[in-house]
């Protein structure tokens, strides 16, 4: 059975750098059996009920200004797959959630800026999900639990964020200087919480996680609460897996998580 993935889509300059992180990413994408199809919830596309994409062939969008003109020029192709988009939306009705199907929307930066860099063809269908920061922790995890057993038929689910995302406290002067312990610290409480499963605590991580603030500020927790869609959908498991973490700009992380096997 495929796992699922949280990816940290850090800056939307990863699109056009080579650097560790790119190079892992790169490399995930071929140590990972080929999926049939990809089911990818991003920290860019917000809603208040959850939207599934009905899409034949995305646009591309640059939901992001004042970066270099070659990464307007991006274009990630991916194609979406209708028969997958009911297997979902079947499994949402199943398990009482609610939803609505997006017939436009194109894939967001959190979204393409992963999926290109591991799979840069674009040559396996991909439904696009929203997250919704209205949710507590526990709900956000029953939405990607409902999910858990299109894994069993290859499905690769990934959850695009970042554990440490807040703005405001980035050091933009120094892209690869020493990270802040702050984050490290923070990281550290959401590793250790992962590894053995422990969900009463990382539920109320705004209160018991050291730097939970900083880490995810008030103004903002759409990056982090991915984590928890990716949990979910790993949910008879019960295993996490840390395969990268890094820091760009101080305190940007960029982690990865596998959950199951």
């Amino acid at each position: 059975m495929i796992p699922s993935l949280f990816i940290a889509h850090g800056s939307p300059t990863l699109a056009i750098e080579n650097n560790e992180y790119t190079q892992f990413l790169n490399q995930l994408g071929k140590n990972l059996p080929k999926p049939n199809g990809i089911v990818i919830f991003s920290a860019h596309w917000l809603s208040s009920i959850q939207k599934v994409s009905n899409v034949e062939k995305f646009e591309t969008i640059y939901d992001f200004g004042g970066f270099p003109e070659e990464m307007y020029q991006i274009v990630y192709p991916a194609t979406g797959n209708r028969k997958l988009t009911i297997e979902i939306v079947d499994l949402l009705k199943e398990n009482g959630i609610a939803f609505r199907t997006d017939e436009t929307r194109g894939l967001d930066h959190g979204a393409w800026v992963v999926l290109r860099l591991l799979y840069p063809k674009a040559d396996i269908p991909v439904i696009s999900m929203s997250v919704n920061p209205q949710l507590t922790p526990e709900e956000q995890y029953k939405v990607g639990a409902a999910l858990s057993s299109l894994r069993e038929k290859d499905i690769l689910i990934i959850a695009s964020g970042g554990t440490v995302h807040n703005l405001r406290k980035l050091k933009w002067h120094d892209p690869f200087g020493k990270e802040d312990q702050w984050a490290v610290d923070f990281d550290n409480w959401i590793g250790d919480s992962l590894k053995i499963w422990d969900l009463d605590s990382l539920f109320q991580y705004e209160t018991l996680a050291p730097y939970a603030e900083m880490a995810v500020p008030p103004f903002g927790n759409e990056h982090f609460i991915p984590i928890f869609y990716a949990m979910g959908a790993a949910d008879q498991e019960k295993k996490a897996t840390l395969l990268y973490r890094s820091y760009q700009y101080g305190n940007l992380s960029h982690s990865v998580w596998q959950f199951g096997s």
